[in-house]
């Protein structure tokens, strides 16, 4: 294993972590939105 291929698999899981937050981040915005919506209306 060389090391340019364990930076590719560091860098790999790093952009999968962050999509991975990203989309969390992004149905909890939804779901508020969503939820408010509701109490509203």
């Amino acid at each position: 294993m060389m090391l340019s291929d364990l930076l590719m698999v560091l860098i790999c899981m790093i952009v999968f972590i962050l999509f991975i937050l990203v989309g969390v981040a992004f149905f909890t915005l939804l779901e508020r939105k969503n939820l408010s919506m509701y109490s509203n209306s």
